[in-house]
């Protein structure tokens, strides 16, 4: 029997998916939640987890492939989200939608219904659309979902295998002094940051590799200097992107966790934000654009290329900014 809830509750629903097979069911859930702490998720599973199937399931619990079940939270206003995406292809197989900035893509403990994914299965109720890629709550741009379980099958395995090129518009802070570099640098979470899931360089860390282009210098209205950057992941690490500008000495504008301070991302959460931090953060989100993907299509296997222009927002910043001077 399950422990009492509250009569006002929302069900956040998981699948496990084929690659978590064999996974503690508290590591999987860490893993779908960083933010919060392994014991924040044992309690969850002991009082707050109702499996599909009735039975009780343990943090210890292995789970399986397609094992299903809800974590139950206290009803309450979803923060405020992008309702509406742009389809950008859709040929039945393949669908590729250009994200809005500040829509999650999945469930979490804080957003349910304003997530990419619920709102699919109203746009979409006679299909079963499903991403085969992450992108951040912040991050707008391009998502590649399969419109069929078989389909989503064949694009993850393409972005598990490397068949697919992704490129990322960026703007961060400072002049690179090269027009072209890579950061080969290994990232890991070490548990040694304020920010639990603030990814570190680290010796130990998983291999991560992006190449980086520097498309324009400006200079933004208050002097500070600023560039635009194609960003080129050969990896695909959390935060990859986001953490290799900061280890580059290029840290992204708007970026609460990998920008100017990190202890910013501890005020956001507590709505404790200050006018300084929002200067220095310059926009009220990371800038970071999925720009250009290059895919095999799931059923024909030939090369599909799409684009997304630079959102207004991002545009607007950069249009304000003045053409930097380059040294002789």
């Amino acid at each position: 029997m399950f422990p009492q809830v509250p009569r006002q509750v929302v069900r956040v629903p998981f699948t496990v998916e084929p690659n978590y097979a064999g996974w503690r069911l508290d590591r999987y859930l860490q893993e779908k939640i960083r933010r919060l702490s392994r014991e924040r998720i044992q309690h969850l599973i002991a009082n707050r987890l109702e499996a599909a199937d009735g039975r009780r399931l343990k943090p210890s619990t292995r789970v399986r492939p397609g094992l299903a079940f809800a974590l139950l939270k206290d009803a309450e206003p979803e923060p405020e989200t992008p309702l509406d995406f742009e389809v950008v292809h859709d040929d039945g197989a393949l669908l590729v939608i250009d994200k809005p900035a500040g829509l999650p893509v999945h469930p979490t403990a804080r957003y349910s219904a304003h997530t990419f994914t619920s709102l699919a299965k109203l746009r979409f109720p006679a299909r079963k659309v499903d991403p085969a890629h992450r992108l951040d709550r912040e991050t707008s741009g391009l998502l590649a979902c399969g419109a069929a379980p078989e389909w989503t099958r064949i694009l993850k395995r393409d972005f598990a295998q490397g068949r697919v090129s992704k490129t990322y518009l960026a703007l961060a802070h400072g002049a690179p002094v090269e027009d072209r570099f890579v950061v080969d640098a290994p990232l890991a979470l070490t548990g040694t940051s304020a920010v639990r899931v603030r990814m570190h360089v680290v010796a130990s860390g998983a291999p991560s590799t992006t190449a980086f282009e520097v498309l324009d210098r400006r200079v933004a209205p208050d002097g500070a200097p600023v560039a635009l950057l194609a960003c080129h992941p050969r990896t695909g690490r959390q935060h990859q992107i986001r953490a290799h500008l900061l280890h580059a000495g290029l840290p992204m504008v708007g970026d609460k966790i990998y920008g100017p301070d990190e202890n910013i991302f501890d005020r956001f959460t507590r709505r404790a934000m200050t006018d300084e931090d929002r200067a220095l953060l310059r926009l009220p989100r990371h800038a970071l654009h999925a720009w250009r993907l290059e895919l095999p299509h799931p059923r024909t296997r030939e090369r599909v290329m799409l684009e997304s222009p630079l959102p207004a927002d991002l545009a607007a910043f950069w249009e304000a900014c003045v053409p930097a001077r380059r040294s002789a």
